[in-house]
């Protein structure tokens, strides 16, 4: 019954892909035009050593970019009309700005090439082919924190879902920005909006970010027993309201680095029944709080693909400062790092860390998740989740990619690509890490050095959905298969 189950899930996901489109693209494609033949230029330029002579970029001609406006592209390619560039160099800088325009996770493929010359003037050719970038669709999705728990503790529960409609409009007026509009119904009932301008000055240095969503629950999480979420549940009456909005800005100088300063404000409300069940899940007994939040976020990015890398490094630090009065007061850091190695042809080892400190230790229920919740997991502990206030985990990754094909379908209007690339990678791993709380209450995972690890197989397809299924291991002498579908970045 609970491989049946699996199996079952594993299909829902294929048809269900399309939820995840927002944020993906398609893999990368390795081929390259590069016309570095010196043969051809000997009846055009002197005859010298062309790859180490000067030439000048005279022209940079961009084709198929439909919506994208053509500063987004050339904000990314490593040189301008007028600079003086060897061929050598040039021919070797195609592929930063290939994988610089992939990462924009705006286009199915690019090309970047030289396309004519003329002595010693070069013109370059930067061929794109959009994606589809208007999406409204269906919302399905499970409320557990992974597919695994939905499927095998809760028994494919349609109760546990969230279902509604999903309008994303990516690339909205064709600036890389983004706009969606969540109408969210059943085990939550929210509205969300959010607009993602990336850059709003002509530098493009600056960009602006603005979110609002408001929504009310009948079940709350409102304490963790033996490690594992105890809810409540009234089928009559809202448990739970909440509120928040933020307005952020950001700032890239540079290509792989990036800033995030932002203020927010939160509501949160609970019913009396929640708090007499756990009167610490807010502080002091209280049902109700209201409080902005301060934060900052740099961010850095040099890696080969943001969906999958295989080479490359990322880094993640963020400050955030929630409450300024005795009903809220929350000093968080947290730090995020990822390391991509090729060992070998079509070998990858991938190295990562998660920490984060939370002070002071005293908080409420309501501040403690921590290992178990967004990228904060350990594989083999799905079925868990481990309340604290500082901690972290590492992990090592080997991958193998064993196929790489393409499957043609027709052209269509809903989109440029005319093959679904798919990308198969078979991996082992091991996990340690470890949370701290000063209350841990009936809860033996906490205070404790944790390992796990195990093999599996990811899959990598059109728009950036990634399957992974894995069977892993943990110290308590568990082991089974897990389904996922989340991003592998850190």
């Amino acid at each position: 019954m609970k491989y049946r189950l699996v199996i079952i899930t594993f299909l829902a996901l294929l048809c269900l892909s399309a939820t995840n489109a927002q944020d993906s693209g398609v893999l990368p494609d390795s081929s390259l035009r590069l016309l570095n033949d010196s043969s051809v230029f000997k009846d055009t330029v002197p005859h010298q050593d062309t790859n180490y002579t000067p030439f000048t970029v005279r022209n940079i001609v961009i084709i198929g970019n439909k919506k994208t406006k053509p500063q987004i592209i050339l904000r990314e390619i490593p040189f301008k009309t007028g600079d003086h560039v060897s061929l050598q160099n040039l021919v070797a800088q195609f592929e930063t700005a290939r994988i610089r325009l992939m990462n924009t996770v705006l286009f199915h493929e690019v090309i970047v090439a030289l396309k004519a010359f003329d002595g010693y003037n070069v013109d370059v050719l930067v061929e794109v082919k959009e994606r589809w970038y208007l999406f409204p669709i269906p919302y399905i999705k499970p409320v557990d924190r992974n597919l695994n728990q939905w499927v095998v503790e809760n028994n494919l529960n349609l109760e546990r879902v969230n279902y509604g409609l999903k309008l994303l409009y990516n690339n909205f007026t064709g600036f890389n920005d983004k706009l969606k509009v969540w109408l969210i119904n059943g085990y939550t009932r929210q509205l969300q909006f959010s607009y993602d301008r990336i850059y709003i000055d002509r530098q493009l240095k600056w960009g602006l970010n603005l979110k609002m969503s408001v929504g009310k629950n009948r079940e709350v999480n409102y304490n963790t027993v033996n490690n594992k979420q105890v809810f409540y549940k009234d089928q009559n009456n809202f448990l739970r309201s909440f509120f928040r909005t933020s307005a952020e800005v950001t700032y890239r100088k540079k290509i792989y680095t990036r800033h995030y300063m932002g203020i927010a404000y939160t509501q949160e409300r609970v019913s009396d029944t929640i708090v007499g069940l756990n009167p610490a899940y807010f502080k002091n007994g209280k049902r109700d709080l209201r409080f902005p939040e301060l934060y900052y976020t740099m961010a850095y990015f040099d890696v080969d693909y943001i969906p999958y890398p295989t080479r490359g490094y990322a880094a993640e630090v963020m400050f955030n400062k929630k409450g300024f009065n005795s009903a809220i007061n929350l000093w968080q850091l947290t730090l995020k790092g990822a390391a991509n190695y090729t060992i070998a042809k079509k070998l990858y080892l991938k190295l990562t860390g998660n920490a984060i400190i939370k002070l002071p230790f005293q908080q409420p229920f309501f501040n403690q998740q921590f290992m178990g919740y967004d990228d904060m997991v350990m594989q083999g502990y799905e079925y868990y989740v481990i309340d604290g206030v500082v901690g972290g985990i590492f992990k090592t990754t080997i991958t193998k990619e064993f196929l790489n094909f393409n499957i043609g379908v027709p052209k269509n209007r809903f989109g440029s690509a005319t093959r679904i690339p798919v990308r198969m990678f078979a991996k082992v791993f091991g996990n340690a890490g470890y949370v701290h709380n000063p209350q841990p209450g009936a809860n033996p995972l906490t205070n404790k050095m944790l390992y796990s690890g195990g093999f599996g197989i990811d899959v990598l397809t059109l728009y950036d959905f990634t399957l992974k299924l894995e069977w892993s291991f943990n110290q308590l002498g568990e082991n089974g298969i897990y389904l996922q579908n989340r991003k592998s970045f850190f």
